[in-house]
């Protein structure tokens, strides 16, 4: 019989090679991909050609990059004007595709800000988080909501500004617990005027601005002359501001002064694994830090690391005017003039020798070291837990994705489902989802109905959009909330879907509804339990809690919402300007319903044609 011949793709640098004909020395973004067109490596280059031709190479690469050119069946080029515009190409197709030998930034979340509202009378701070498209100033960003809610602290008691919605400003008819306390000044019930709340609200900007030192000099200098015109009630409220930015300002004492607006950024790398951390400074004060932990390669240096996460991280926010780095980057002047086009104004990079400067990468050098030991030390115990979490369930390895359900709702009303995700990093918040129960012919109160739901959607979903397992989306262990009847029950939905390869175990409360006597139910296994102090006991039950914690969380939410919902939300084209422009005007939903065209067109932004969607919404319900 003939042999069949081998059809096995070609891969390695030969592959590469081929490529030369075709390529010029144009600036532009290269891929490399694997044998299932799977991108291993996203890059960019000044030329293209040049750089090609140094991967098509037999020898002269580290482990890493000769691993890659090994498996590349086959390259794919989107040529630049420029290089800095493949710079920014490159950072956004890593951040999109995810490719295996690319640095990448896993936690790339928005960062919150602080908002002056100014469509009210009496402007409300408040701490904003996402699109900057509410009416205000805005101040940022800050590291952590914690940041954001000690400085909103800070600002209530010094300058007493309101933190209420501006419903419940305009429902009040006499002073909160926060006027109490002296955290506010009631301007809801006329405590204070329009013009001193404004003042008010004035030098709170400015404190946010930097202005602080200059700020506290006019506070003592109209203290002086309030107590000369013997005006002592005014004297002695601008003696407790001044304390109150005094106590302020000494907490803030390693505040740099020679740094107005910067963030300072350093990386530790040890084992194989790297923490960046950032410091953001504003308006001469430090608006908190964060820690990333980027995913590298084994033989990958400082510089690359810092650059690839630079180009991530500055992706979809804007820089300061100034990177105060611990390591200098490769192509510096590339990113330069890449950020330096994003902010609109120059963006410099320093790594400071000696100075203030210097001292602040210092302590972001020891925090990120600190930090990394850490989460080093942390994994290796969760590694642990994860190996003792395979042995008590005859795993055939430890599992590397856990997904644990749950549900919450009060009397089956506003009910959602709930899957957090843990794995050897511990918690993967970023992967946690939320479901809102859709079912219409559920018995309130249906938890098993909503878990059939909700895993069905799950993974159905997976099924559809991974069929092939590629990608690290699919769990390797699934803990429901409940016990045998649970357990029968995602049997059967995962039978129906036809995945039988995906273990899963139910926690139940077990005897008494006793923590530490919880019972593990499997199918064609007898109920098990664990010994009180075991750690993968601990284990589960923080898992299970987590689950718990997060499913409550989100009906809370969704309770919340639909407190607050009116006729008005299922209008098209009533936003919520809108919305609160009219309930202002009308007093409430069904006063708004009884209107007529004359008075909806009466109100502020309501125009002719939004009037009469208005009244046929309410008259076409009869």
């Amino acid at each position: 019989m003939p042999q069949t011949p081998d059809i096995t793709p070609a891969t390695g640098h030969e592959v590469i090679h081929a490529y030369l004909r075709t390529l010029d020395n144009s600036p532009g973004v290269y891929r490399m991909l694997d044998t299932q067109s799977r991108v291993l490596y996203v890059g960019k280059a000044r030329a293209l050609k040049k750089r090609v031709s140094n991967y098509a190479k037999p020898t002269g690469h580290s482990p890493r990059i000769a691993r890659m050119i090994r498996e590349t069946a086959s390259m794919m080029f989107l040529t630049t004007r420029t290089e800095t515009e493949a710079l920014l190409l490159e950072q956004n197709l890593i951040k999109q595709l995810k490719p295996r030998y690319n640095v990448l930034l896993r936690d790339d979340k928005s960062f919150p800000n602080i908002l002056v509202t100014r469509d009210h009378a009496f402007p409300q701070i408040m701490k904003h988080r996402g699109a900057k498209t509410a009416k205000g100033d805005y101040f940022g960003p800050f590291a952590s909501a914690g940041a954001v809610n000690r400085t909103l602290n800070q600002l209530q008691r010094v300058f007493l500004l309101r933190n209420c919605t501006d419903a419940t400003f305009e429902s009040r008819t006499r002073p909160c617990l926060l006027y109490q306390i002296k955290r506010c000044s009631a301007p809801c019930t006329g405590q204070i005027s329009a013009a001193d709340y404004a003042a008010s609200v004035n030098d709170a900007m400015r404190f946010l601005k930097g202005d602080s030192t200059e700020l506290q000099v006019q506070l003592a200098a109209q203290m002086t002359q309030a107590a000369e015109a013997m005006e002592f009630e005014r004297a002695a409220a601008l003696r407790d501001r001044i304390r109150a930015l005094t106590n302020v300002q000494s907490v803030q004492g390693i505040n740099p002064r020679g740094v107005r607006e910067a963030d300072v950024i350093a990386l530790h790398m040890e084992g194989g694994q790297a923490c960046v951390q950032v410091f953001f400074i504003r308006a001469n004060q430090n608006w908190g830090n964060k820690d990333y932990y980027p995913r590298i390669g084994p033989d990958i240096e400082p510089p690359e690391v810092l650059e690839a996460f630079l180009g991530q991280f500055y992706d979809q926010k804007d820089p300061p005017p100034q990177l105060i780095l611990s390591h200098m980057i490769d192509n510096a002047d590339l990113m330069i003039d890449a950020l330096s086009q994003k902010l609109g104004r120059k963006v410099e990079i320093l790594v400071p020798q000696r100075g203030e400067k210097a001292e602040l990468i210092d302590g972001a050098l020891r925090n990120a070291r600190e930090s990394l030991a850490r989460r080093m030390a942390e994994g290796q115990a969760q590694t642990k837990l994860l190996e003792g979490l395979a042995d008590a369930f005859t795993l055939e390895a430890p599992p590397q994705r856990i997904e644990v359900y749950d549900n919450s709702h009060i009397q089956g009303t506003d009910a959602v489902g709930a899957m957090i995700v843990a794995g050897p990093d511990g918690f993967l918040k970023s992967q946690y989802r939320k479901f809102n129960i859709r079912g219409t012919d559920l018995t309130p109160g249906d938890d098993l109905g909503m878990m059939k739901e909700v895993l069905t959607r799950r993974f159905q979903r997976l099924l559809k959009e991974d069929p092939d397992r590629e990608s690290a989306s699919w769990p390797d262990l699934l803990l429901i909330d409940g016990g045998a009847g649970q357990v029968s029950a995602v049997k059967q939905i995962m039978d129906d879907l036809g995945i039988d390869d995906i273990p899963f175990v139910g926690v139940a409360k077990g005897i008494d509804r006793d923590q530490g006597k919880e019972e593990f139910h499997r199918p064609g296994h007898r109920p098990t339990a664990l010994q009180r102090n075991d750690p993968v006991l601990y284990f589960i039950q923080r898992l299970r809690d987590e689950a718990h914690r997060f499913a409550i969380g989100a009906h809370r939410a969704k309770r919340a919402k639909a407190v607050s919902a009116t006729p008005l939300d299922d209008i098209a084209g009533v936003g919520g300007a809108r919305k609160r422009a009219l309930l202002a005007h009308f007093g409430s939903a069904k006063a708004v319903a009884r209107a007529d065209l004359a008075d909806l067109r009466a109100v502020d932004g309501v125009n002719e044609a939004l009037a009469q969607k208005i009244y046929d919404h309410f008259h076409e319900r009869g």
